[in-house]
């Protein structure tokens, strides 16, 4: 800037004696083109300037904020390629987690359905055991009962025999003659009844 303040009226002088000079000669010469050089060199070092401000003050910052954001855009979308690559990969491993709990919550399920099913048939077959041990219980108490009714019946038998017989009779017999002559009787009926049965 101070340059141009500097030069700026040496310019003015030097249009003023170009114009002068012209002045004279112009009628000379006629109403040609002449290029001035210092001028020519002058507003190319104004050009030259302008864009050197113009890059410093302009372009450059402009083209480190481009820069920054392009660098910010491509980080941006590094960032996001890895989200996305991270949110597939936690996607597979959320669907490859979910199918092993499938799995597993099935052979739970299986093995449960087994220990229960294993538990019911041990619970039958528990069940089954004790009701034909009831049952072969029940089975001996009737036939020691049973074996009970019929001695019972056997000596109420023979003691009516016995009064029967002496009655018939008519003298009176020793209990062991008695007893002895009742149970042979009982065992021949009860040999009859077998052979006929």
């Amino acid at each position: 800037m101070d340059f141009l303040a500097i030069v700026g009226p040496a310019i003015g002088h030097g249009i003023v004696v170009l114009n002068q000079a012209e002045g004279e000669t112009g009628a000379a010469a006629g109403a040609g083109l002449e290029i001035n050089l210092f001028w020519v060199i002058v507003a190319s070092l104004n050009f030259i300037l302008f864009l050197a401000l113009l890059y410093q003050f302009g372009l450059g910052p402009v083209s480190r904020m481009l820069a920054e954001r392009r660098e910010r855009i491509e980080t941006g979308l590094k960032d996001a390629e890895e989200a996305r690559k991270a949110r597939e990969a936690a996607e597979r491993g959320r669907v490859q987690a979910l199918t092993e709990a499938r799995r597993e919550a099935n052979d739970i399920i299986n093995r449960a359905q087994k220990v229960a099913q294993e538990s019911r048939d041990a619970d039958i077959a528990a069940t089954r055991e004790e009701l034909e041990r009831m049952r072969q219980r029940a089975a001996s108490d009737i036939e020691a009962e049973k074996q009970r009714a019929i001695a019972d019946l056997r000596a109420e038998v023979a003691d009516l025999a016995l009064a029967a017989a002496g009655k018939v009779v008519g003298e009176s017999m020793t209990d062991a003659r008695q007893r002895r002559l009742v149970e042979e009787f009982l065992e021949e009926s009860a040999q009859t009844t077998e052979r006929n049965g």
